[in-house]
């Protein structure tokens, strides 16, 4: 069984999915080939530059232009005239992806970004491959973007996800609701008695999460300013030393300051609500932990599909504001009936084991083709 994962490394999100992919499928099938593929690291440099640059500028200094981006190419009247534009351009700079597809004609191509997928429906269409196809939705919402004609699998994040697929005509029978897939680590979750007593904090204290993506995206500075008062707090600057070195050197007695670290789950742990931009993977981990959302700096387009997406299911509450993040952190330390309600809700649509799921999804269906 040879089985390719792709993704683009523009947004973390992708990768970490994929990532979650390739170690479940390398764990449980040693036997099979499997490869973890980047899109981005075929494409020729400008576009490659582009594309991961591009994003990065315009999500975190340029929201109005990526809002403005995401808009026009949700647009049902404009798709017609940008998507052959787009898909042009995409075919122009990655020929050296489409080469290696075909070269190596996987049994199964599994996608967590929508150009990989894109790419591979077209090879589909033409016969130059007959991989099985498998689109793995990462954001609970849909963009017109992530709609292949050849995909044989879509995996979505929820009951929300399916909807919308089904509402821009994808057949159902094709569509798995698994879930986003994320590392195990997060599906174990941890005697919060002894995370106390490792970070050295008192486990009677109503205690905050703050983390907003590996940019440090937010009013970060601001909320731990209003809230170190009344919570003990754990903020993650990610890479954003200048936020880390400032919050150090206010020395709140009731903050941890954390950089860029790699046991967020220990974190969640020890952690009563979380303060959060809505990305599709962090969500999932952080329902994974069964952790109570608070979001902000939603990013236009995909991240504000996921609020709404969350709301829906009555899991989360958006803050538009600092004042507004406060009330709502105290309001929940006051009520902690309300929290008990929301983490009986998140039980109800997580879905921490979409890895492993797909992996059984895949085997079965490769040992029925073999029977």
């Amino acid at each position: 069984m040879k089985i390719f994962i792709t993704y683009v490394s523009a947004g973390a999100g992708h990768f970490r999915a994929a990532q979650a992919l390739d170690n479940q499928f390398r764990k449980n099938s040693p036997s099979w080939r499997i490869e973890l593929v980047d899109v981005l690291a075929f494409a020729k440099p400008v576009f490659r530059i582009t594309y991961l640059w591009g994003y990065n500028f315009m999500v975190s200094f340029a929201r109005w232009l990526w809002a403005i981006a995401f808009y026009l190419t949700s647009s049902t009247i404009l798709h017609p005239i940008i998507n052959p534009i787009c898909f042009l351009i995409t075919r122009i700079n990655t020929s050296a992806f489409r080469d290696f597809l075909i070269r190596e004609n996987p049994d199964y191509l599994i996608s967590t970004h929508f150009l990989p997928s894109e790419i591979i429906s077209d090879l589909k269409k033409s016969h130059q491959i007959n991989s099985k196809l498998i689109t793995v939705i990462t954001d609970f919402g849909v963009h017109p973007f992530w709609l292949s004609a050849n995909a044989d699998i879509y995996v979505g994040a929820c009951t929300y996800t399916k909807e919308k697929l089904i509402l821009n005509a994808v057949k159902p029978e094709t569509i798995k609701v698994l879930g986003i897939p994320i590392d195990p680590k997060f599906q174990r979750i941890p005697q919060r008695g002894a995370l106390f007593k490792k970070f050295n904090l008192d486990e009677r204290k109503f205690t905050v999460l703050i983390v907003t993506g590996s940019f440090g995206i937010g009013p970060i500075e601001k909320i731990v300013d209003v809230l170190h008062r009344d919570a003990q707090v754990l903020v993650v600057c990610a890479r954003n030393k200048k936020l880390f070195v400032r919050l150090k050197e206010k020395n709140y007695p009731q903050v941890r300051v954390f950089g860029f670290i790699d046991n967020i789950e220990e974190l969640m742990g020890l952690a009563d609500i979380a303060i959060t931009k809505p990305g599709g993977l962090s969500i999932c981990e952080i329902l994974a932990m069964e952790l109570v959302p608070i979001f902000i700096s939603a990013i236009p387009g995909q991240e504000t599909e996921n609020v709404k997406a969350l709301e829906s299911y009555g899991v989360a509450k958006t803050a538009r504001s600092v004042d507004e993040i406060k009330k709502i952190v105290l309001d929940y330390q006051a009520h902690p009936e309300e929290l008990s309600r929301i983490k009986e809700n998140i039980r109800r649509i997580k879905k921490p084991s979409a890895a492993e799921d797909l992996y059984n999804v895949i085997r079965q269906s490769s040992s029925g083709s073999a029977s």
